[in-house]
């Protein structure tokens, strides 16, 4: 018996799996993808945006261990190769060492407002026109940093980044919001919520969660 496996049984669940994995590292071709245990049944995958964001996606499956960090590309490699009597999924070589942060709590967070998911995919859109305009260098930090939208409710005051909403539109996670073309479902809605030091925006295929005031810096003057 392997110390690492995956086991995801479910075909369908497994398709949502790659494309999640898939939009990683369209984003990060050196994507590191963190699997961790969220019950008896099921488990998380985290990974990073690029833009100092997290985007998570809950998945129907069991692993061994608990928690598992592995390469996003080899792990969608794995699940293309699986077989129909395959029971376990070899994650591949541990990365525990390239992955770098804390993972948000599982508890804690309240429910500040809904927004409706078009106006966050109408803001991407618009961001990614603005950042067009720098060439081939990428959204400058002065655009990635710019709240874009305040949310508020339950006693609780929140800026969303335009790091935050660029991160949420591209890993797919709103339906509708892969082409310029396509029109998002006015009824589509997307769920606020904080922490005491998160954010964490969750849509129909995931969530997206951003340190509350950026990252902790790592050096002190």
């Amino acid at each position: 018996m392997a110390d690492r496996a995956l086991v995801v049984a479910d075909p369908g669940e497994r398709a949502n799996l790659t494309a999640f994995l898939g939009r990683a590292v369209r984003l990060d071709e050196a994507a590191v993808v963190r699997l961790r245990r969220r019950d008896e049944g099921h488990l998380v995958a985290w990974v990073t945006t690029g833009f100092d964001v997290l985007a998570a996606r809950v998945v129907t499956g069991r692993m061994r261990p608990d928690d598992i960090t592995a390469a996003a590309d080899g792990l969608v490699h794995a699940l293309a190769a699986v077989n129909p009597g395959d029971a376990e999924i070899d994650p591949g070589f541990p990365m525990d060492s390239a992955w770098r942060g804390a993972l948000p709590p599982d508890r804690g967070f309240v429910h500040v407002d809904d927004v409706p998911a078009h106006l966050l995919i109408d803001l991407a859109r618009q961001g990614a026109r603005v950042a067009s305009e720098h060439g081939g260098h990428g959204p400058p930090a002065s655009l990635l940093d710019q709240e874009v939208l305040a949310v508020e409710g339950r006693g609780e005051q929140v800026g969303v980044t335009m790091r935050t909403v660029f991160a949420l539109a591209a890993m797919g996670f709103v339906p509708g919001s892969d082409l310029e073309s396509e029109v998002v479902d006015p009824a589509e809605l997307v769920r606020v919520r904080v922490h005491r030091t998160w954010l964490r925006l969750d849509a129909r295929y995931g969530s997206v969660c951003a340190r509350r005031g950026g990252e902790i810096p790592l050096s002190v003057l």
